[in-house]
């Protein structure tokens, strides 16, 4: 008991010097100080980790490997982890999403590069109510997603915007990796497709339907479109909604756009009739700018037979 008490007594002697040592440490003032700055440390709000300039930092790290565009990337595309994201305005609004123009620079220097942010709404924010037709086929791959689409939760309803900006980004991928004129897909978060922009300066690139083609120049556009449909043919896609609307002609070069609803001709039952469906819709433009009807007549048997539908 007298060894226990011996313990005791010394371990209260070394606490109590301790913590006259510890006061000893700061001066009154300096204690008061350091206890308003603690204060102010556990006070304070959020704290701002946004760049110095521009609306966010470049969100390309953000993404996955699959997440991004196929490599090689092209020379233009910025990966540095200190650039930032500047927004200069709206391209186009749309029944599903809007799209916005974007310069991803590196501060201080002249790297840096203008692309198109395609953000999608939210299945209940969209105005696009024929989502059933072109989606007939696709399957979640996850039972809880297909549940939760069905029912429009809330869970749903972001799986389905985010499959929009899927279908849109992998259609990009592979149309572009075989040679069908798409904007480069940079890259994909959630539901924002960030992707080339196709235009001269800030200015985007006029639809087929504002430009006034001579003969030539309407005999190059029109093997142009041929090559992009057969290209996707043979993949097994059709557009779903082409039309000289969505596609633009930027220095001679006629690009398509669009391509959420992309549509594969075997899976969804009404496939052969996107298919007619992209081919009359852009033929018919031509026609009406002196095409020959037979041209068309042409395109379509030989799609046809590419899908083996005829």
């Amino acid at each position: 008991m007298v060894r226990k008490s011996d313990n005791t007594s010394t371990f209260e002697s070394t606490r109590r010097r301790k913590r006259l040592d510890e006061d000893e440490i700061f001066s009154p003032e300096e204690q008061a100080r350091f206890e308003a700055m603690r204060s102010e440390d556990f006070d304070e709000g959020p704290i701002d980790d946004g760049p110095p300039v521009g609306d966010r930092w470049s969100i390309w790290d953000d993404s996955e490997p699959l997440q991004r565009g196929p490599k090689p990337w092209p020379e233009w595309i910025v990966t540095d982890l200190g650039a930032v994201d500047y927004e200069l305005g709206v391209l186009k609004t749309g029944k599903e999403a809007d799209v916005f123009l974007i310069e991803r620079a590196v501060p201080d220097t002249d790297r840096a590069v203008l692309m198109a942010s395609k953000r999608y709404r939210s299945a209940e924010h969209t105005q696009f109510n024929r989502a059933g037709d072109y989606t007939a086929g696709r399957t979640a791959r996850r039972s809880r997603d297909r549940r939760a689409m069905e029912k429009r939760t809330r869970f749903g309803l972001e799986q389905a915007a985010g499959r929009w900006a899927a279908a849109e980004f992998d259609a990009l991928k592979r149309l572009y990796a075989v040679g069908v004129a798409v904007p480069y897909p940079v890259q994909i978060l959630g539901t924002e497709v960030i992707m080339e922009f196709i235009g001269t300066g800030r200015t985007a690139a006029p639809r087929l339907a504002e430009t006034k083609p001579d003969e030539v120049e309407l005999e190059s556009l029109w093997e142009q479109a041929c090559e992009n449909l057969r290209l996707m043919t043979e993949q097994g896609f059709a557009h779903g909604d082409l039309s000289p609307y969505n596609t633009v002609v930027h220095e001679g070069r006629l690009v398509v756009l669009d391509l959420p609803q992309i549509v594969d001709i075997y899976a969804n039952p009404k496939g052969g009739q996107f298919l007619i469906r992209d081919i009359e819709n852009l033929g018919s433009w031509f026609t009406a700018k002196g095409l020959e009807r037979h041209d068309v007549d042409e395109l379509m048997n030989e799609l046809l037979t590419i899908a083996g539908m005829s």
